[in-house]
């Protein structure tokens, strides 16, 4: 292995991805719609005015609007709500953007293991300056950064994974590793011929807050988090681990795979 990719917001920041979902549910709601929690979450990891188009294209949603406006959300009502939804998260960006647990220490085993650290995010290029920055005051700070804006499409598409590799130097893809938390960051992996690790804790997908975590019956805590597990496979991870402390020794794993599936071809 030569270079991790990382998504950012709930994965390595914004414990349980609540900067977004929270103004999601904001901007539709001054329209009279009023979405839900799972609704504003789902399409999470996308470019965010594709976000906001996913969640217009939700039957319930799409239903309650025609009733409230009397017809479906069109295209205009798309970019107006995103007009709406890019001032109101920048107002409580640099807020989200708090290192989750073992990030720092997970940073140093890799870099110690000479492996290069991407990233991607659903963000624009103008959010990410903001989260980069609040982050990098808190300790973490990645070798490179790619948003949805500065390639062609956002996730599913692998584009700011190759870019990743390019600004890294880091070839062939399936010497690399793409962690996130939702299911558009495990197709990103999966698209873009890397190996692909989906994490739980502090994941959008589980959808919970750390005092939740730490307050939850473990019974009914331990019932979420492998719902969250089965999602992330279903959308291609090759491992899902509860937190990015496992990554160090999970990456020594895949090592070795790789070098007996070099003895396998000699």
């Amino acid at each position: 292995m030569k270079g991790v990719i990382f998504d950012w917001a709930g994965t390595t920041v914004d414990y349980g991805c609540f900067a977004p979902v929270q103004v999601f549910m904001e901007v539709f709601k001054q329209r009279g719609v009023e979405i839900t929690f799972e609704e504003a979450r789902a399409p999470m990891g996308l470019l965010k005015i594709d976000h906001v188009r996913a969640i217009c294209e939700m039957d319930r949603v799409k239903a309650e609007w025609k009733t409230v406006h009397g017809k479906a959300p069109t295209e205009q009502d798309v970019v107006a709500l995103y007009e709406d939804f890019e001032p109101m998260l920048f107002r409580i960006l640099d807020n989200y953007a708090d290192p989750l647990p073992h990030v720092q220490t997970t940073m140093e085993a890799l870099r110690e293991k000479q492996i290069a650290i991407g990233s991607t995010s659903g963000y624009t290029e103008e959010m990410m300056n903001v989260v980069a920055r609040e982050a990098s005051n808190k300790g973490y700070q990645p070798d490179a950064i790619v948003t949805s804006t500065e390639v062609p499409a956002g996730r599913p598409y692998p584009w700011m994974c190759y870019m990743n590799a390019m600004k890294l130097n880091v070839f062939p893809m399936k010497h690399m590793v793409k962690v996130g938390d939702t299911v558009s960051d495990m197709k990103e992996g999966v698209h873009a011929g890397m190996w692909t690790v989906g994490t739980i804790l502090g994941s959008s997908t589980l959808g919970l807050s750390q005092e939740d975590v730490n307050t939850m019956d473990e019974s009914l805590l331990k019932e979420k988090m492998a719902s969250a597990r089965d999602t992330l496979y279903e959308a291609g991870a090759d491992f899902v681990i509860d937190d990015i402390s496992a990554l160090p020794e999970l990456i020594d794993q895949i090592n070795t795979h790789l070098q007996e599936e070099v003895s396998t071809h000699v």
